[in-house]
């Protein structure tokens, strides 16, 4: 019996070093998988052996078999004193392959774990070599996909296709828009606060962030054309009805879902299109489309000039339902999604996201209307499209079909358990070595421009407002110790502090007060009516027999004052319009009518120049002046010259932003590409809340710090750009 124990000792020793060596051989070649393979088969093994044990080694007992390597055999312990590897493992892989091996020499047990092992081992080979297949296909079909588009040539259909996407990225514009504009007057109307002010600007952003992220992802699954035309549907819908909600969180709430729904449009718009460009063609081409995010500014700072200071466009049933001029405009800017909606629908899926999921008719089918459509317009209707097999990518995620028993609820619970699965791994795919580098330096990119720019753009009319404010307030006329008997005003009371006055029998009828204070004021058997007032308030004040009708002169207005047998009758009711403000309002539109035409010239020397320089000269080259120009701002003590200094920054800084949008879309490969730019356009819309936050606290405090936060965002932008790979002259992934 000791003999059979200390052969079957050795045996299994050398048995173990041979099993570790196959296994880090094995590793090598089909990767990490095999550890999953090999933990099962001598799982199965060691209780394969455990059962047979004794018949194969009788010179063992076999019922104790177990005892013997757990230490219940005493003789065995003091033989080999616990320290042997072969009868005691000291980890978990030592008594795996313990297990694994002890069942070796019976036969039909080792040829039923190699016939085991062996088809796992050749499940996880088939794995690597369809992923091999698949890379092959994808880099096969670029290159045939970029001489099939040369074939095609451009013209009509890329020109259609540019306008109707473009105004898909006009809405996106407009969104950005709305809300600032409307904010004025929304406050009022709605009775905000300045925390609730701050959380409807913000709420956009955040709203686009989640779309962005989401519907890049799904555009790389169901289509760019089925995400874009669903997004831009939910960003119509909440749209139009946000100009019809009366409630503010209701009004937030039809904003947030507007906004998630345009997020989508950005990353969707640039990965469709670049599909359709040749590679002489992509970069000029890709410029000239962000020129519609201009036109989409201009479009909302059109309308608002021409649509909000008319107060005379509302009408009310009663005091619960209110539509002011500015609700039209929020319904107006509705109308660049649903253009785009309508015009969406004539146009195909990317044929590139048909070859790359398998479906080659498809694919084939639209490329052919590509080329006919263009020969035709170029007067060449004769040219037949000549190619007849296009390669396309195997794939490796078909649905199973689960039968004709399931439910139709179950059905649907399981595609979108699948779709979750699918984007999800196609998100943690652009982390994979192959891409972890380009991505994060990307991410480091994007967060830097778009903190800066957002940051500053809503930083720069802030500043105005605040100069403003400051020219105003030097203009205020102070009156002390008046004493007015027996005086009707029927006149604009504007800018003025009276303290410690004296009013007896006066008559305050049919006026309007803008910036009016009243300190420590008497006002006895005095008569109010008629008052709608701004910013205007009395602190401190007696009112003895004093009469109020029809006044807003209630509640918020009236500050630790004392009222002796005072009467208020018929008070105005709810938050007013401000209607003393239509000079601000027209200049708050006229500055961003100004600050988004500057960026024209921008565009234009970008699309001219992006396919010459190349996109990373052209962003770090943008970004480095744009820096430089950040250091101007300093100077900028007066309205007119804080205007112009926005128009520069605008004008320069819209060229990082082309050059951004080519690189990523070039950088990624097509069935991960509108999920990469969806994911770096959230984190854009991140780091645009936390840039807004900032600068606009510094606002009226100092302007050296939103200066340098911006110039080093900037600088630290460029020079990360500058270790990107450049794309200029390659073909599309």
């Amino acid at each position: 019996m000791e003999d059979g124990y200390q052969n079957k000792t050795a045996f299994i020793k050398g048995a173990k070093d041979i099993a570790k060596e196959v296994k880090r051989q094995a590793a090598k070649k089909v990767g990490r998988g095999v550890d999953k393979m090999t933990d099962e088969y001598s799982k199965r093994s060691y209780a394969r052996f455990e059962e047979d044990d004794d018949d194969d080694y009788p010179g063992v007992p076999g019922g104790q078999d177990s005892g013997y390597y757990r230490g219940n055999s005493q003789a065995a312990n003091d033989d080999e004193g616990g320290h042997s590897d072969s009868t005691e493992g000291h980890d978990e892989d030592d008594e795996i392959y313990e297990g694994e091996y002890q069942g070796i020499p019976r036969a039909d047990s080792s040829k039923a774990a190699d016939s085991l092992a062996g088809e796992d081992v050749q499940q996880f080979r088939d794995m690597a070599q369809l992923e091999g297949e698949r890379r092959k296909d994808q880099e096969e079909l670029a290159q045939q996909y970029e001489t099939i588009l040369q074939e095609c040539g451009h013209g009509k259909f890329q020109w259609t296709l540019y306008f109707v996407l473009g105004l898909a990225l006009m809405a996106d514009g407009v969104e950005i828009f709305v809300v600032g504009f409307v904010l004025p007057s929304a406050e009022k109307d709605m009775c905000l606060s300045e925390e609730s002010k701050g959380m409807l600007g913000l709420i956009v952003y955040l709203g686009m962030m989640v779309g962005a992220f989401v519907w890049g992802g799904l555009a790389d699954r169901i289509g760019r054309r089925q995400s874009l035309l669903i997004c831009l549907s939910i960003n119509s819908v909440f749209s139009f009805f946000s100009s019809f909600v009366q409630g503010y969180s209701t009004f937030l709430f039809c904003r947030l879902l507007s906004g998630v729904g345009i997020g989508g449009s950005i990353p969707i718009v640039f990965s469709y299109y670049s599909e359709f460009l040749a590679q002489e063609k992509r970069g000029e081409h890709l410029s000239w489309l962000c020129m519609f995010w201009m036109i989409g500014g201009i479009y909302a700072s059109a309308m608002a000039w021409a649509i909000i200071p008319h107060y005379g466009w509302s009408f009310q049933m009663g005091s619960a339902y209110q539509f002011h001029s500015w609700r039209v405009f929020v319904l107006v800017c509705a109308f660049p999604s649903v253009a785009a909606i309508a015009s969406l629908t004539t146009m195909p899926e990317s044929p590139r996201f048909f070859l790359e999921n398998g479906k080659h008719d498809e694919g084939w089918m639209i490329l052919k209307q590509v080329h006919d459509t263009n020969m035709r317009a170029k007067g060449h209707p004769e040219k037949v499209f000549s190619v007849t097999t296009i390669k396309t990518v195997k794939q490796m995620d078909e649905l199973v079909d689960m039968g004709g028993d399931i439910s139709t609820l179950r059905r649907y619970k399981l595609k979108l358990t699948s779709l979750f699965q699918q984007v999800r791994s196609n998100f943690l795919a652009i982390f994979n070595p192959e891409y972890k580098r380009t991505t994060l330096m990307m991410m480091a990119v994007w967060f830097t421009m778009s903190f800066s720019y957002y940051g500053l753009t809503v930083w720069f009319p802030d500043m105005i407002k605040y100069i403003q404010k400051q020219e105003y307030a030097s203009r205020t006329k102070f009156f002390t110790k008046e004493q007015v008997e027996h005086v009707t005003f029927n006149f604009t009371l504007e800018n003025q502090v009276h303290r410690q006055g004296q009013y007896f029998n006066d008559k305050f009828i049919n006026l309007k007060m803008k910036s009016m204070v009243f300190e420590d004021s008497v006002f006895e058997e005095c008569y109010f009516e008629d008052i709608t007032s701004s910013r205007s308030f009395f602190r401190n004040c007696t009112f003895i027999s004093t009469l109020f009708y029809n006044t807003d002169l209630f509640q918020n207005r009236i500050i630790n004052s004392k009222l002796v047998n005072s009467t208020f009758l018929h008070n105005k009711e709810g938050c007013l319009l401000d209607f003393t403000d239509d000079n601000n309002a027209y200049m708050i539109y006229f500055v961003s009518f100004l600050g988004t035409l500057a960026v024209l010239p921008g565009n234009i020397v970008s699309a001219l120049l992006m396919d010459k320089i190349g996109r990373l000269r052209m962003l770090a080259g943008s970004s480095v002046i744009s820096c430089i120009s950040c250091f101007f701002l300093s100077f900028g003590s007066t309205e007119s010259g804080m205007i112009a200094l926005l128009c520069l920054f605008g004008g320069i800084s819209i060229a990082s932003w082309n050059a951004l949008d080519v690189l990523t879309v070039e950088l990624y490969p097509s069935d991960k590409r509108t999920t990469a730019f969806g994911f770096l356009n959230a984190l854009c819309k991140l780091a645009a809340v936390l840039g807004i936050s900032i600068f606009q606290s510094f606002v009226g405090i100092t302007k050296a710090v939103p200066i340098l936060f911006a110039a080093g965002a900037l600088a630290a932008g460029s020079f990360l750009a500058l270790k990107l790979p450049e794309t200029r002259g390659q073909v599309l992934q």
